[in-house]
C-alpha cells in the first residue's frame, strides 16, 4: 500500500512523538527480518565475500576516511557504518531502534571491528554521544523521510561535526515521491509537508514477511529545504549532485544494471532518483 495523507490513519490527531513511536515499533520488528534475509546479504558481508555495503559513488565523493572519526546517523543495523570501518574509519553508529543497535554491535564483533553503536533518537544525538564531535558525519539512503523536522536535523549534524569536518549525505531524491507506485502518474505535490501514513505488511527487504507493527509515517523534504537547513546550520556546501539511478526497483518498469542499480528505460523521460551533498564545517 502506498503512503496516503495522515488524515487516513487510525489516529489522524497523532503528534510527531506518537508517529515516531509508531515508526520505532515498525523498525524494531523488521530488524531481524533484515538481518536474516537475503536482501542485505549479511552472511556475505560477515564472511568478507561482500566487503562493502556503501555505494562506489559514496566512497568516491566522500573521499579518504582512513584514520578519521566517522559518525553514521540513523545507521539501522550497521552495514554501511562497518563498511566505512573496513575503509579505515573509526566509526560510531546511532539509531533509535534498540534491536538495530544490538544487531550492529553483534555484527561488529563477528567481523572483528572495533565500533561504537549508540541507541538514541536522532534529535537527542548530541547529548547521547556526550557532546563528542567527529571528523565525518554521514547519513542517508532512506533516512530523512523518517524525520519531521529537517532544520533541527541539520542543527544536530552541524553540532556533531568537528571544525573543519565533513558532512556527507546520499539520499533518495524527493521528486520520486510525487509519483504513483506503479506508474509515472503524478499523485502528490512536491511541496506537500503533511505526514504520510502507511500500514503495509512486510518490508522492502521481504514483501511477504509476516509483520504486526505496520503503522508508519513519513515526511517529504524538498531538496531546497534540505540544502537551506544545512546552510542555516552553518555548513558550507561543496557540491550537490543528482543521479538518474536508484538502489531499488522503485517502479516495476525500472531496468536493473550490472552494478545493481536501477534506471528508467531510455524511452521514458529521465528523472533524478538519488542526490548527494558534501559540506564542510568552517574552522572558525
Amino acid at each position: 500500500m502506498p503512503f496516503v495523507p495522515d488524515s487516513a490513519s487510525p489516529d489522524p490527531a497523532a503528534d510527531d512523538a506518537a508517529r515516531i513511536a509508531a515508526n520505532m515499533a515498525m523498525w524494531d520488528e523488521r530488524v531481524p527480518i533484515h538481518v536474516e534475509g537475503a536482501f542485505y546479504d549479511v552472511e556475505g558481508f560477515r564472511s568478507g565475500r561482500r566487503r562493502l555495503a556503501v555505494e562506489p559513488f559514496e566512497v568516491d565523493e566522500l573521499g579518504e576516511v582512513a584514520g578519521r572519526s566517522l559518525l553514521h546517523l540513523q545507521c539501522h543495523f550497521g552495514l554501511d557504518t562497518l563498511s566505512w570501518a573496513r575503509l579505515g574509519a573509526r566509526v560510531t553508529g546511532l539509531d533509535f531502534s534498540a534491536p538495530a543497535i544490538e544487531a550492529a554491535s553483534q555484527l561488529a564483533a563477528d567481523i572483528g571491528v572495533d565500533a561504537d553503536f549508540v541507541q538514541a533518537d536522532l534529535y537527542d544525538a548530541v547529548t547521547a554521544l556526550g557532546h563528542r564531535t567527529f571528523d565525518v558525519v554521514y547519513t542517508g539512503k532512506g533516512a530523512l523521510i523518517w524525520l519531521p523536522d529537517i532544520s533541527a536535523w541539520a542543527t544536530v549534524c552541524a553540532a556533531l561535526l568537528a571544525p573543519g569536518g565533513t558532512f556527507y549525505l546520499s539520499e533518495f531524491h524527493p521528486v520520486a515521491d510525487m509519483f504513483a507506485w506503479e506508474s509515472l502518474e503524478l499523485e502528490r505535490s512536491y511541496f506537500d509537508s503533511e505526514p504520510l501514513y502507511d500500514e503495509s505488511t512486510g518490508t522492502y527487504a521481504d514483501l511477504d514477511a509476516p509483520t504486526t507493527h505496520n503503522a508508519s509515517y513519513e515526511w517529504q523534504h524538498p531538496l531546497g529545504t534540505v540544502i537551506t537547513a544545512l546552510v542555516d546550520a552553518g555548513l558550507e556546501i561543496q557540491f550537490l549532485h543528482e543521479y538518474g539511478f536508484t538502489l531499488f526497483p522503485r517502479w516495476p518498469f525500472l531496468e536493473r544494471r550490472d552494478d545493481g542499480t536501477f534506471v528508467l528505460p531510455p524511452e521514458l523521460p529521465q528523472l533524478p532518483l538519488i542526490y548527494s551533498v558534501r559540506a564542510l564545517k568552517p574552522v572558525s
